[in-house]
């Protein structure tokens, strides 16, 4: 391009995207990106000096709806600040809490121009440019009967792994969506849909552009990730013990995890996984947020803590060395002080490396929300910081073990030193070594020497 083409060449506009809950979230913002890219916009960290403001919500955590319109309330004064510069400012509400609000969002933020849920994000250029026509304020929250997929798919086909490069070594992988659970507190069901599993090729090929623009690690994403059954070419169905195994066949591709897992989908294909693939990680997010199967039953969680010890035997028996994550939640309406202890009875019966742990909020909509035996939340807080307790004990007792341990260590990013990078443990720690920037995407072998709650330090052997 010559300087006169340079002048005249039109400026990109820029996008800020704001990720709120889950890694499907980073993960759908990271392809709104791409989707974006294709429009002439480039990412800004700057939500000011952004043409596009972008939220994508998250409807699991505690008001998550009031955060969201909290958030409008400060991006109200940048929209206002653009417009007296004749520089308009777009603001989009995306994700679980605009598929649950939908309408709502533009009666109490009329600023908001496009609404849009998680499987409609492929869409976005439409969207804008109807915004830009001067469509009045879109609402899309409508589950489509197209698959978003397919059409992001095809775009990466032409687009190739550009915004791959920029995502570092370690990228997230969405392989299913949606959940036909419907346990009793939660609003997956309703804002993400029916259990939807991508074809085999296309998470084959996806993962394969991931590997070639430099990604050594994948995580697989899923409200249900094993519940996974995708269609592959030869008509067969493939499990996600069955996906595991094929990804693994990638060249340069080194680590696999997944998350998240119902205690229900755990069959024996994927359990053999680890057994005997070694690129799948000895470490499993496995949620069950209670100890007492009265409790789980009110939840629907359709398993027992008897079948959920005896699925953690299976995967010990076989893999001796797998660590395990967890979800808890306390307070859940008519939750006793039985219970409870019932919770805390499992938690020291199982023994978790790292765990998350709620009190119970209400989501309306949901079963449980109406139910009028709710517990105090003087009574959650209680619960909830002796759970914490015990399980931050657990955390820092599993980091001690890992001292005098040796292992191989992914290179992700620098420190906040000079000469120092972090890693990634095979169970998902962060680890602080002594080493230079050209080690990044590099797998080390490295030998623990400290552990502090929530990281080790090591050295390269």
């Amino acid at each position: 391009m010559d300087d006169i083409d340079a002048m005249n060449a039109e400026p990109d506009k820029k996008v800020f995207i704001k990720t709120y809950g889950c890694q499907m979230n980073v993960y759908d913002s990271q392809r709104m990106e791409d989707v974006l890219s294709g429009e002439g916009y480039v990412g800004t960290d700057q939500p000011e000096a952004a043409d596009l403001v972008i939220l994508n919500t998250c409807h699991i955590r505690e008001k998550a709806a009031e955060k969201v319109y909290s958030e409008l309330g400060r991006l109200r004064n940048y929209k206002h600040g653009r417009e007296k510069t004749g520089n308009d400012m777009l603001i989009a509400v995306a994700g679980c809490v605009a598929q649950a609000e939908g309408e709502e969002i533009i009666r109490r933020a009329p600023i908001v121009d496009i609404v849009f849920g998680p499987q409609t994000y492929q869409r976005l250029p439409e969207f804008l440019h109807r915004r830009q026509a001067g469509e009045s304020a879109i609402v899309e929250t409508e589950f489509p009967t197209e698959d978003k997929f397919d059409r992001l798919d095809q775009s990466d086909r032409v687009r190739g792994p550009r915004t791959a490069v920029a995502r570092g070594v370690s990228a997230f992988l969405t392989v299913q969506e949606g959940c036909n659970k419907f346990c009793s507190f939660c609003v997956v069901p309703y804002t993400r849909g029916a259990e939807f599993s991508r074809p085999v090729e296309r998470i084959i090929g996806e993962a394969t552009r991931l590997v070639a623009a430099g990604v050594r690690e994948i995580t697989l994403l899923g409200q249900n990730v094993n519940a996974y059954r995708g269609a592959a070419s030869d008509g067969c169905s493939w499990s996600l013990g069955h996906l595991l195994a094929g990804l693994s066949e990638i060249e340069g591709l080194e680590r696999l995890r997944y998350t998240t897992s119902h205690p229900r989908d755990m069959d024996d294909e994927l359990i053999a996984q680890h057994a005997t693939n070694p690129k799948v990680m000895p470490y499993l997010h496995l949620p069950v947020q209670s100890g007492s199967d009265r409790v789980l039953k009110a939840m629907n969680r359709r398993h027992t803590v008897e079948d959920y010890i005896a699925v953690i035997e299976r995967l010990r028996r076989v893999r001796q060395d797998i660590a395990l994550s967890g979800d808890f939640i306390v307070g859940f309406p008519g939750e006793t002080e039985a219970d409870f202890e019932a919770t805390m009875s499992l938690v020291r019966q199982v023994t978790y490396a790292q765990a998350y742990s709620f009190k119970y909020s209400s989501r309306p909509g949901t079963p449980a929300a109406d139910r009028s035996d709710q517990v105090d939340d003087y009574v959650k807080i209680d619960r909830l910081s002796r759970l914490q307790s015990l399980l931050g004990d657990q955390q820092r007792e599993f980091n001690g073990s890992c001292i005098g341990r040796e292992f191989p260590l992914l290179l992700e990013r620098s420190g906040r030193h000079d000469g120092q990078l972090v890693g990634r443990s095979p169970y998902l720690q962060a680890v602080h070594v002594s080493s230079n920037q050209a080690q990044i995407g590099d797998m080390v072998n490295v030998r623990v020497e400290k552990a502090g709650a929530n990281s080790l330090s090591a050295h390269i052997i």
